[in-house]
């Protein structure tokens, strides 16, 4: 499953509303670089539509990942406020939900429900995704995750129970986006 869901999974429905109304539709081409590595962001990123390489500059420029539908970016620099370590660029036209980094920090200071559940959902993705590339490179005695990222089986076990809701949520959003664009767009 997308893991956007981790976050969406772990907000009660006032975080999600709160998410919702902060955040910004940002569109960019393909070819387009959303974060250069060692460059400071400020913003976290859904990914609602697209694709994204992430690059990094030690070897060479070669891509480490593709980023898609669901997925986080921004998030390790979001948590210890260093710089990128890659550069992201999109690979076709893609769609983002923006969250302001300043906005975000401050809905963490002033809420500590909400806080909870972000730093809570960020640490679960972080360790899934570490899990992941561990044992992509090998070093895992456990066998290979499924390269499937849409398999339920390569979830963190306390995700699944709230997963139903957290699908519907990044649909609602997906529709809701769509619906504004057309909206947009016929005007």
């Amino acid at each position: 499953m997308k893991r956007a869901l981790y976050i969406l999974a772990e907000f009660s429905d006032r975080d999600f509303d709160w998410f919702i109304t902060a955040g910004k539709r940002k569109e960019i081409p393909a070819g387009t670089v959303l974060i250069y590595e060692g460059q400071p962001i400020d913003a976290l990123y859904i990914v609602l539509e697209g694709k994204l390489s992430v690059s990094v500059e030690a070897l060479g420029g070669q891509e480490i990942a593709t980023l898609a539908e669901g997925e986080i970016v921004g998030e390790m620099s979001f948590i210890d406020a260093r710089p990128p370590s890659a550069t992201v660029t999109a690979i076709e036209d893609t769609v983002l939900w923006a969250i302001s980094r300043n906005q975000l920090r401050a809905k963490l200071f002033q809420d500590t429900a909400f806080a909870a559940h972000f730093y809570q959902a960020i640490a679960v993705f972080l360790s899934d995704r570490l899990r992941g590339t561990v044992s992509r490179l090998g070093y895992s005695r456990y066998r290979q995750l499924n390269e499937d990222t849409d398999s339920e089986s390569n979830l963190n076990p306390d995700v699944t129970g709230s997963l139903d809701l957290a699908k519907l949520r990044l649909d609602w959003l997906l529709k809701r986006l769509n619906d504004l664009n057309r909206l947009t767009n016929a005007q």
